[in-house]
């Protein structure tokens, strides 16, 4: 089985760029979407390029913003979305599914960038909400995995855990994405028992990423970062056969990632 995951920074747009095309050769059972940034009936109608595939969506309130997708092979046993507070749930940023025994959870986690500051940075004061949300989610699933269920946690993360997993470390302490208490969260979540799947397979790759600035020449130079993540839980481990980034397929300002089971 393979899953595969992609913030495509708008269907729409992405559709336009091929992902449809690419859709039908990736060899995956689940495609995860994040930054789906439509609606649910525009996300829906996109289906008819995608023959053999069963897909289910989750808009913002917000038009235009936001919102994930899960296409999978077959149907899943159970799909749940959200996480029951509307802080979160308004700009829907997660299913949980059951494919058989393993539960396959679609976060877009959000970003910790606030206000355009004087000189165009980003002020920080997302930071507290998009932690509620790791924790939240922490939460949620805490029940499942205690319980010994395979969990696979896929998506953007918005975040890099360690140096080696963004191109300019030193020059983004302070950026949203790489600040301390943002990476102490992921070391919590691995505290915990949860298993960053790339680095299982490969520990120490360098320069590997998963997004890139849409900046003129940004992707050609690999100065990117790995923000885009499947963690596994402890019971889930033991089915783990790979994990890959595919930087090579372009679309989005960020690539897919995949697990095999």
């Amino acid at each position: 089985m393979r899953i595969i995951s992609w913030n495509v920074n708008g269907l729409r747009a992405c559709a336009k760029k091929g992902f449809f095309d690419w859709l039908a050769t990736c060899d995956a059972d689940v495609v995860a979407l994040q930054e789906v940034r439509a609606s649910v009936d525009e996300a829906a109608a996109l289906l008819a390029h995608a023959p053999g595939w069963h897909g289910h969506f989750v808009a913002g309130v917000k038009p235009g913003y936001s919102g994930v997708g899960l296409l999978t092979r077959s149907v899943p046993a159970e799909l749940h979305v959200g996480l029951g507070e509307p802080r979160f749930d308004d700009e829907g940023r997660l299913h949980l599914a059951r494919l058989g025994n393993l539960w396959i959870v679609n976060g877009y986690f959000p970003n910790g960038n606030g206000t355009t500051l004087p000189g165009g940075k980003r002020s920080n004061d997302r930071i507290p909400y998009k932690l509620d949300f790791y924790r939240a989610l922490f939460d949620r699933l805490e029940g499942l995995k205690a319980a010994g269920a395979p969990i696979l946690v896929v998506g953007d993360f918005n975040t890099a855990h360690r140096e080696i997993d963004l191109a300019r470390p030193r020059d983004n302490r302070d950026t949203s994405g790489f600040r301390p208490e943002e990476r102490a969260e992921l070391d919590r979540w691995l505290a915990a028992g949860w298993v960053d799947t790339f680095r299982h397979f490969h520990p120490g790759a360098a320069e590997r990423y998963t997004w890139w600035s849409q900046r003129f020449g940004v992707r050609a130079r690999n100065v990117g970062w790995r923000i885009d993540l499947a963690l596994a839980s402890p019971a889930a481990v033991p089915l783990l056969q790979g994990a890959a980034i595919h930087a090579d397929v372009v679309g989005s300002d960020h690539c897919p990632i995949s697990v095999d089971f």
